[in-house]
């Protein structure tokens, strides 16, 4: 094998149209374009959801929806990834950089801890927010649940 030997593989080169190459070719004279209109010339390009003067799906369906440009977006942290991290590493203390550093979630997410699964140790619990059953269950277990 040299240089000179290499070569694509089979069917993954696929040889372009060789238009306007005269009328033996069978795509000579419009060169396979048409006769006149905006989409012989150069040019011209299609607006995007064009659909040939019909009207366009985006235009069909009708408007729903709203975003609130207030909310805010919590990431659910269950009680039983939270028992897992504390056995694992051996901490008394969970923060989110902690948890972010654990690979559970990204360092800028706002953590909120859910009441899944179980917790049987003691451990201090620092989140953006808590439902009410998880902080009970986590004063139950003898921790203490603190929204930064």
């Amino acid at each position: 094998m040299n240089l000179s030997s290499l070569q694509p593989a089979a069917g993954s080169v696929k040889v372009g149209k060789r238009v306007g190459r005269g009328q033996g070719s069978g795509r000579g004279g419009t060169s396979a374009r048409g006769h006149k209109g905006a989409q012989s010339r150069s040019g011209y390009s299609r607006k995007t959801g064009f659909e040939g003067g019909q009207m366009p799906l985006q235009r069909r369906l009708p408007k729903f929806g709203f975003n609130n440009i207030n909310r805010i977006e919590y990431k659910a942290l269950n009680l039983d990834a939270i028992q897992a991290l504390a056995e694992k590493i051996g901490a008394t203390v969970i923060t989110p950089e902690l948890i972010s550093e654990h690979g559970l979630l990204a360092r800028k997410d706002l953590v909120k801890i859910l009441n899944r699964g179980e917790i049987t140790s003691a451990v201090e619990i620092h989140a953006h927010g808590f439902s009410a059953s998880a902080v009970e269950s986590i004063e139950k277990a003898g921790g203490k649940a603190v929204k930064l």
